[in-house]
């Protein structure tokens, strides 16, 4: 399964996508005729420097649109940059791991993340004025619908970038953004289950982060597209109200007084955990009665009896490239890499067997 990572990919030649090299300190030197040093004194506000020189200097760096490196500028002052997380939570498996892979990130370039946990009772308007105001930058994880109005409503002068859910086919965010192709993922787990001899699968789903009544985002689209091709009839897809064990528990037992059901895709793991539980309280055995695959591969996933079968997702590897993308806005002549994150993959446990064990 392939991760996709770019939003703004055309049809240029690699040349005419090179940008031109960014003017150096040393440049404005040499423009304005006089030492590195001296240009060093003018952009960080040195008295010690003569009117006419400064005047110089300042339009050396307007003529050449010099921008001050900040990299260079936190070694040399021992000044620490800071950049604004924007998320709904903190805890949930796929929050949490993208919020390490930024933090981490920035750590090794120099910058401090602040967070800041939207909630639902917040001006959303105001939050997004404050947190641009401290400066630096925005990263937001849109998960969900708080995050993803957060993205819609950065402002636009402000270097911003995002973790999202996979945009609809032909669509892309509103700003620089990463992604797991978790449509696809999504589908290639259904067909493992349908490949198992299960005559349909059932699917329990997350919030999507459009907010939409039915749950019908990236995960629920890639499950509806593996029944469809098989030629069945998705049946109405469940959930969509939490991320939590108790969520899963309670649609859980509802799933499980069906005797016809056989398999059960989870929109998470901690869905999926609920699942389990309440499958077995009704007697129902897995897999022998019922086959049950997660999604996330959190932590506690591979230490479940049975440990469960699910998607793995980079979350870490996602955090990084967000924030390679905003490091990429913020610093002059820094070119993001690549997507370095794996893509997802399908980790087959003991929750997932044939019809009938």
């Amino acid at each position: 399964m392939d991760v996709t990572g770019h939003t703004n990919s055309d049809s240029r030649s690699d040349s005419a996508r090179e940008p031109r090299r960014a003017a150096s300190i040393r440049d404005v030197a040499r423009a304005a005729g006089v030492s590195y040093q001296t240009v060093s004194r003018v952009i960080n506000g040195h008295p010690n420097v003569r009117e006419e020189t400064r005047h110089r200097v300042e339009a050396a760096i307007q003529s050449l649109g010099f921008r001050r490196n900040p990299t260079a500028f936190a070694l040399a002052s021992g000044v620490t940059r800071s950049l604004t997380v924007l998320t709904s939570n903190t805890t949930l498996h796929g929050y949490a791991a993208t919020l390490q892979g930024l933090e981490e990130a920035a750590r090794a370039a120099g910058y401090a993340l602040g967070v800041k946990v939207l909630t639902p009772e917040d001006d959303l308007d105001r939050t997004m004025s404050s947190a641009a105001a401290e400066g630096g930058g925005l990263l937001v994880i849109g998960f969900d619908p708080l995050g993803a109005a957060a993205l819609e409503r950065a402002p636009a002068d402000v270097p911003c970038a995002a973790v999202v859910e996979a945009p609809p086919p032909g669509r892309t965010p509103p700003r620089p953004a990463v992604w797991a192709d978790d449509r696809e993922a999504a589908r290639a787990a259904t067909a493992y289950l349908l490949e198992l001899g299960h005559r349909t699968v059932h699917y329990l789903a997350i919030p999507t982060s459009v907010g939409a009544r039915r749950p019908e985002g990236p995960r629920a689209q890639g499950w509806r597209a593996a029944l469809e091709s098989a030629g069945i009839t998705p049946p109405d897809p469940q959930g969509g109200t939490g991320w939590d064990a108790q969520v899963g528990y309670d649609e859980g037992r509802r799933l499980a007084e069906d005797p016809e059901i056989t398999a059960i895709l989870c929109g998470n793991d901690d869905l999926a955990l609920g699942v389990l539980r309440a499958l077995h309280h009704a007697g129902r055995a897995v897999p022998g009665d019922v086959s049950v695959v997660g999604f996330d591969d959190a932590p506690h996933s591979a230490f479940l009896t049975p440990a469960l079968t699910t998607v793995r997702m980079d979350f870490q590897g996602l955090g990084r490239d967000a924030f390679a993308l905003l490091r990429g806005q913020l610093e002059s002549g820094h070119l993001p890499p690549e997507p370095t994150f794996a893509g997802t993959d399908l980790i087959v446990r003991e929750s997932s067997g044939p019809v009938g064990g």
